[in-house]
């Protein structure tokens, strides 16, 4: 079974950068999409970044430009750089991966995922 394990820094000032890590167990399948979701306080759960099995990557506009998605060669770790962090990105940050590649309109909804990770959480103070 799958498991998806996240780590990062927890804390940070606004304007700083932090990168969180995503260590996951196995690569059993041969297509995937692999993904940084976050849920913020009193926020619905939103895609943030995601890479697929063709190291497309796809990004949400609110960090379009301050977050870079990535994958180690081993691709067993997945990592999110985030540069220019502000207040709206405090959030619980989750690693999901799916089975297969769904149709790339969807990379960012959390409903094409099936192994999630425990989240790691982001502070970022003003």
């Amino acid at each position: 079974l799958l498991q998806l394990v996240e780590s990062g820094v927890g804390s940070v000032q606004a304007r700083g950068s932090l990168r969180l890590s995503c260590a996951a167990s196995l690569y059993t399948y041969i297509l995937y999409v692999i993904s940084w979701f976050r849920h913020p306080p009193g926020k619905p759960r939103a895609g943030v970044a995601c890479i697929d099995t063709e190291r497309v990557t796809k990004y949400a506009d609110s960090v379009k430009g301050r977050f870079t998605i990535s994958q180690d060669n081993a691709q067993n770790t997945l990592f999110l750089q985030m540069n220019g962090l502000h207040s709206d990105d405090t959030a619980m940050y989750y690693c999901a991966q799916s089975i297969g590649m769904p149709n790339p309109l969807w990379y960012l909804s959390s409903n094409e995922y099936t192994y999630w990770g425990q989240g790691t959480r982001v502070t970022v103070s003003s």
